[in-house]
Formats: C-alpha cells, structure tokens, sequence
C-alpha cells in the first residue's frame, strides 16, 4: 500500500535487499521471471512496470489506462518476453515486452479479471473474475475454450496451482476453498472442500504443501489455517496476525515452514 516494492532475504539477518521505487499508488501485484534476474509489478497508477532485480533500475512501464490486478510472465522458457495482465476492465492483455507493444487481448470475462494461472506446460491459462466465472484459455487465443460458472459459484480471487500440476485450489467467497481438476476438463473436485475459516470479502491465498497433504490458507480474523489434503478436516488454526491474513506460502525447500502476511503491515516465518 505504500507503493514501494522490498526484497528480503531469507537466510541470515533477514534484512531488507533492496526497495524498489517507482509506482506513484499501492502496487497491487508482482512476478518474477523463471530466473529471478527481472520481475513485473502492477500498481493502481495504471502501471506495469518492469525491474531488474540486481540494479533495482526500472527497464520499461506499460500501460492501457486501466488497472491491472494480476500479471503473470509465461513461464515456457522460449516464451520469457511476453506476458499477460489481467485487467479492472475485464480484458486479459498480453504484452510483448522487447517490443513493448500489446500482441493479443483475451476479451471474455464480465467483470474485472482478478487471476491467472498458467497450467498444462504453459500451454493454457486458467483466469477468474468478479463475474463468479473461471475461464480456461489456449495461449495466444482470445476466445476461452471452456467457460465454468454455476449458479452456486462464488468469486474466487485467489487461485493456486498445486506443486503437482493436478489440481487448482482456489479461495471462493462463500468461506471455502474449492478444487479444480487442472487437467482436460476442469471438474469440481466435489470430495475436495476444505472449510472453517472466514474470508468473505478478502483475497486470501491459498498454498498446498509440497508433498500434497496439507492445504493452508489465511482468514480475515488473521489466522493461518491448516488443512489435510486428504481428508480434508482442518488439521490447525494458528493466531497469525491482528487483522488480516491475506498471504501465506509453503517453503518450496524448507518443507516445514510457512510464511504469512497480514494486514499489520508483517511478515511472519513459521516451522
């Protein structure tokens, strides 16, 4: 909210690497490429920006006047200079960024775009909306090939792909997390709701463990919340932060720790 970008370290003293400034309003995403040497931010200016994450120099900014509320570079390796923003305008943008023009809109959605998740090798997008609808693309084609929405659905703003490439979980307002196939057909994993904790109104992310047997999410009394992957029972809840817990990721190496955020303006490292 303060507009500036940090870097942290994780090992040693944990201290700040860098802060990033250039975004004139909140940054509102962020997304590093395959190798960490660049990463794309997304502010409520209207801006796109891109950094080099060594010199903290600003390389280029992109803009269609309209406020992007997710980015995400494609991670096909050949694909590293293109990218897609999902925009307050409900169009999806892709951005070629050598050539800093707009190469293919995806103009579908009903209502502002509020995730993309890159499945199947890269070769398809998974995006979700205020419209209560999830949308499955082939890259560069701007028509969705599958279009989910059931009257039962809610928003879903945040959405994870899991360490297996199986499943998509995704944070829907009704207070549960739901799970899609991510895989051919899309399903509702109907065995698969995970429920307990309150997050009508917030854009709390969801994570899976690495080995797959748990799922954690944040919740707006500012608990982190553990579930069982396979039974689906909530496992734990832990007294996280005041306020909101809108983030939380498993380590990818450390297998037993979390890391979680909150609206305390914290970030918190637990094992």
């Amino acid at each position: 909210m303060d507009t500036k970008i940090k870097i942290w370290e994780f090992y040693n003293e944990r201290r700040v690497l860098r802060t990033f400034l250039g975004h004139k309003q909140a940054v509102r995403d962020a997304c590093f490429n395959n190798d960490g040497t660049k990463f794309l931010s997304a502010g409520y200016d209207k801006y796109i920006k891109l950094w080099d994450t060594e010199t903290g120099q600003c390389i280029s900014r992109f803009t269609n006047r309209k406020v992007p509320y997710c980015i995400k570079f494609n991670p096909d390796e050949e694909k590293q200079n293109l990218f897609v923003a999902g925009m307050s305008d409900k169009k999806i943008i892709q951005w070629d960024v050598n050539s800093g023009e707009i190469v293919q809109e995806y103009d579908r959605h009903l209502g502002a775009v509020n995730t993309i998740t890159f499945v199947d090798d890269s070769r398809r997008f998974v995006s979700t909306s205020d419209d209560k609808s999830l949308r499955v693309w082939e890259w560069d084609i701007p028509v969705d090939f599958k279009y989910i929405a059931e009257p039962s659905m809610h928003s879903m703003p945040s959405v994870t792909l899991s360490p297996n490439g199986k499943w998509l979980g995704c944070q829907s307002m009704d207070n549960q997390i739901v799970i899609f196939s991510a895989q051919n057909r899309f399903k509702l994993n109907r065995k698969k709701i995970f429920k307990g904790h309150m997050v009508a109104g917030y854009a709390c992310q969801v994570d899976f463990s690495p080995d797959m047997s748990y799922v954690v999410s944040g919740d707006a009394d500012g608990k982190l919340n553990v579930w069982d992957w396979k039974s689906t029972k909530l496992y734990s809840k832990l007294k996280a932060h005041d306020g909101v817990c809108i983030g939380c990721i498993w380590h990818l190496h450390e297998t037993s720790k979390v890391i979680t955020c909150g609206w305390d303006g914290l970030i918190k490292l637990w094992d």
